[in-house]
């Protein structure tokens, strides 16, 4: 919880004391006496604290939750600025946000609880699976003699596996409009129809070509999309269905689901009008009902419950005695997954720091980035680091190295690139031992 002192020019969240009682979402991970016992320094942490409060009274974000872990213990579990910055409604610790990419762990998750119980491989061909997808060409560009430049199709030279979907190698995209005919083609068949099953998402998937042959190059794409729907079919569940039954009620994470049902409706972030345009960003309300489960993006979650999630990895597959996947499928899922001649998609520049690439010291296992080396990433880490984040703003990151992770939630797709290295620098300055 966040107490509030309100300002003729603007109202600025001031975080409780560190010794402050955790709301019971966060009940099962102990909080430290003080940040001191786990290595962190307080007067350091508090650069952290008066940097986003600046960041709410600059209108660079409407607000945020950080939540910092250390040793099984919780460090730092603050809320900044507002829930609603237009109400005038200040965040807190409970407050849910839609995590857009950040399901992609959880759903990469659940295919490997499948693959535990022998009902998949991830060698398999995803048209074992989604029989449409042994058909699907491979977009080729090629220059003709006068110069002009057609696009072919060619059969892929190895079938798309249950892996590549797992680390994006897959061939898949994303849409976005413009002179990319692939790219083009996913607006124009509406692939992102809300209204559609993950069937129907998946057979339009198919019938479109793929950017990249299967194996070649990262581009991240709608593949956890096909993932979740492979799921399905595997399990005979929708993926919903599984996820809630089989990960989010075993490991209490009671606020995380593709929608809150209406009661939970005032605990929903707002984003704040933001962009060159100064438009409100098109995030759905936290209550929203949608057909399409987007295995890729459509979640909801609290700071709270997603350190569950991490906790049960930094644990090795388990917590508090709920053993969801072994700990060797921990370390297969966080060891960078890309082959040594991998290539990056064409505008994959665009994740900054963030980019899996050898130039970034970084490749991508499943369902998240990892780190490889020290000292070529221009943030702060640790080798066997791993993370990701939502379009919306929301990231997370796991150090095992030093048995931390930090998750930060916020509603701001305008400023999410520039938050996350924020967090990274000075998470690890505060800490000194």
């Amino acid at each position: 919880m966040t107490l509030f002192r309100v300002a003729a020019a603007a109202a600025v969240a001031i975080p409780l004391a560190f010794g402050a009682a955790l709301p019971a979402s966060a009940q099962g991970i102990p909080k430290v006496q003080s940040p001191e016992e786990v290595g962190f320094l307080s007067t350091r942490l508090k650069r952290l604290s008066d940097r986003l409060n600046e960041g709410v009274k600059n209108n660079e974000l409407p607000g945020a939750v950080v939540l910092i872990a250390r040793n099984g213990k919780i460090v730092l579990f603050e809320s900044y600025g507002f829930r609603d910055k237009d109400a005038k409604v200040a965040m807190t610790n409970d407050t849910i946000f839609r995590i857009a990419s950040m399901t992609k762990p959880i759903v990469t998750l659940a295919a490997m609880m499948l693959m535990e119980e022998g009902k998949l491989t991830l060698a398999d061909r995803v048209s074992m699976y989604i029989p449409a997808f042994a058909d699907t060409k491979v977009a080729v560009q090629k220059r003709n003699a006068d110069g002009t430049v057609e696009q072919v199709l060619l059969p892929q030279f190895r079938p798309m596996t249950v892996h590549d979907l797992m680390r994006h190698t897959s061939g898949l995209t994303y849409g976005a409009a413009g002179a990319n005919p692939v790219k083009q083609s996913y607006l124009d068949m509406k692939v992102n129809d809300r209204g559609q099953t993950n069937a129907e998402m998946a057979d339009k998937l198919a019938k479109l070509a793929l950017l990249y042959q299967p194996g070649t190059t990262w581009e991240y794409s709608m593949s956890t999309d096909v993932l979740g729907r492979v799921v399905e079919v595997a399990s005979g569940m929708p993926l919903d269905k599984f996820i809630e039954e089989r990960i989010t009620k075993p490991l209490k994470m009671g606020d995380t689901a593709f929608e809150v049902p209406a009661d939970k409706k005032a605990r929903g972030a707002k984003p704040m009008k933001e962009g060159p345009k100064n438009e409100m960003p098109p995030i759905p309300d936290v209550t929203e009902k949608f057909t399409w489960r987007s295995g890729g993006g459509g979640m909801v979650s609290t700071a709270a419950d997603y350190a569950r999630f991490l906790q049960m990895f930094a644990n090795g597959g388990q917590l508090d005695g709920v053993r969801l996947v072994s700990r060797k499928t921990i370390d297969l899922m966080t060891a960078d997954a890309l082959p040594p001649d991998i290539k990056m998609g064409a505008d994959m520049f665009r994740f900054e720091a963030l980019e899996p690439s050898a130039a970034m010291g970084q490749g991508f296992g499943l369902g998240f980035a990892v780190r490889n080396v020290q000292g070529v990433n221009p943030l702060p880490g640790s080798p066997n680091d791993y993370y990701w984040g939502g379009a919306y703003g929301t990231y997370f990151w796991h150090d095992p190295r030093e048995r931390m992770y930090v998750v930060f939630m916020m509603q701001s797709p305008q400023a999410r690139l520039r938050y996350r290295f924020l967090m990274r620098d000075l998470v690890y300055q505060a800490m000194v031992n």
